[in-house]
């Protein structure tokens, strides 16, 4: 039997998980560090604690499931992408990472607009020119921070620099460089109309390989600090959100899934960029190679649901705890009890402005609607309804360019069955809901190692690893029901629209 270690660095850790060939998982752990936000909008972290965390978890894994090194096929990532870690000719880090949540490269942001239409900007690379990405994050670094840019040899993303200290190579792959904002999405390239109107030096952004690339062999100094063998493979893997296509099955065009945390995405895969006219989606690079992964992420999707629980229904949480159950599962038993539309109360779910569909910053969340005779499960319900009805637009713009009737549903907020019928009546799509709800990343970094080293053929072996528990089909009663309520959704949105700017001072 071989295995895949698959290693998720995410914001606030990484997460180490041993797979089997056959898809089973045999154990995982957690290695938790910190991240420093300052100056109101501004993120970093320490490289070292990521590196920290890849020998910790590591060799907890191979101690706890008895697993023999020999028997390691691959080491394989999935990392936080849209960062900017600069490092010098011997890959030692000269600042700490900048990441995907800090925003202070606005003027740089800015410098790039004046050079380029934004749409131009968009048919090139599938993302907006925004402050996220880190081509605008090291134009940052050269214009305040000179003496580190010129040090620089190469900008990294966080997979890719533990890529390096395995094996000593500095490289990324398709999926972690189009979160750069400067590949050319025709030729999966840097793109030198980009990188010129940035005015960066094109030589620090690292060399492209397949998201199936064996990066080298674990190196001698690195099996001694992470217990695996000398000149295991290393397989690049891929950006955190477009692994979890892979892990989702979202493998072949069409296939689409939707992921449910503190913030909400719908992906689709594609055998061709996806551009809507209006900006709403973005597309990255796939890790299978030769497609694309077109996406819609919403900032506060279970965010929102979470701040129901923490603010509204305090005393469904102190019930809960007394009775040793979810507080959801209690919410949820009076979301049930309220009819399709919650009896005309629409919510706006945009509690930390909004990214897809609306690329608002200024939008707040609202209830709108609310009359005498409503009762508290109305507004508990519209917070669901809410949410979903955002996410249907997302969908709703996917559909313009493929055919979708049904998702695979991931993440910690799909745990409930009422929230999961109403996307499948809102969505008018069948939802499946596989067993492991919270492995799609490492799954899709495993399978990625896997297809790298030979271990698998393709990338259809996700089917080893997906088990579908349950299905939810639309009802074609609550499809008809819900139309209006999207409408009005829609008026809602757009006519707080000049109330939003009001509040913002614009």
């Amino acid at each position: 039997m071989k295995y895949i270690i698959a290693h998720d660095l995410g914001t606030s850790g990484n997460k180490a998980t041993l797979f089997s060939e056959e898809g089973r998982l045999i154990g995982s752990t957690v290695y938790a560090y910190g991240c420093h936000y300052f100056n109101d909008n501004w993120a970093e972290q320490d490289p070292a604690d990521w590196w920290k965390s890849i020998c910790e978890t590591t060799r907890g894994l191979l101690h706890e499931t008895k697993v023999d090194r020999r028997d390691i096929a691959a080491v394989s990532f999935s990392g936080q992408m849209m960062g900017c870690l600069c490092v010098d000719r011997q890959g030692r880090p000269l600042r700490p990472s900048i990441i995907w949540a800090d925003q202070r490269a606005q003027a740089q942001q800015n410098a790039i607009g004046e050079k380029i239409d934004l749409p131009d900007y968009y048919r090139i690379v599938g993302h907006r020119n925004a402050a996220s990405y880190g081509l605008q994050k090291l134009m940052w670094v050269r214009d305040n921070e000179p003496e580190i840019y010129r040090q620089t040899y190469k900008t990294l993303n966080a997979k890719d620099y533990i890529v390096y200290k395995l094996t000593g190579r500095f490289l990324t792959e398709p999926s972690d460089a189009s979160s750069n904002a400067c590949v050319d999405l025709a030729t999966l390239a840097w793109s030198e109309r980009i990188v010129e109107i940035a005015g960066i030096d094109g030589d620090k952004l690292p060399e492209i390989v397949p998201s199936t690339h064996v990066a080298g062999g674990v190196t001698r100094e690195a099996a001694e600090a992470t217990g695996l063998m000398e000149g295991t493979p290393v397989v690049m893997g891929g950006g955190d959100g477009v692994c979890a296509n892979v892990g989702a099955g979202s493998v072949r065009p069409g296939q689409t899934f939707s992921y449910v945390g503190s913030s909400a995405w719908i992906a689709s895969t594609s055998d061709r960029p996806v551009f809507d006219p209006q900006m709403r989606t973005v597309t990255w690079a796939h890790i299978v190679p030769g497609l694309y992964a077109p996406n819609g992420t919403m900032q506060s999707a279970g965010g929102s649901y979470a701040w129901l629980k923490n603010q509204i229904c305090r005393q469904e949480a102190a019930e809960a705890e007394g009775k040793g159950v979810s507080a959801y599962e209690l919410i949820n038993r009076q979301i049930e009890q309220s009819p399709i539309g919650a009896n005309g109360v629409i919510f706006l779910p945009y509690l930390l402005g909004e990214r897809a569909p609306r690329w608002n910053p200024d939008a707040r969340g609202a209830f709108i609607g609310l009359k005498m005779e409503n009762e508290r499960r109305d507004v508990l319900r519209s917070v669901l309804e809410g949410v979903t009805m955002n996410l249907g637009i997302i969908l709703d713009i996917l559909r313009q360019h493929m055919d979708i009737d049904e998702l695979l549903v991931i993440g910690g907020g799909v745990k409930g069955a009422v929230w999961r019928q109403m996307m499948a009546d809102i969505y008018n799509a069948r939802i499946r809901v596989p067993r492991l709800l919270e492995e799609a990343t490492s799954m899709g970094a495993a399978v990625t190692g896997g297809v790298g080293v030979g271990l698998f053929s393709d990338f259809d072996a996700i089917g080893r690893f997906i088990s579908v528990d349950a299905v939810h089909e639309p009802d074609p009663a609550a499809v008809a029901a819900y139309r209006p309520v999207k409408e009005l959704f829609e008026l809602c949105y757009q006519s707080m629209l000049p109330v939003y700017r009001r509040m913002a001072g614009r």
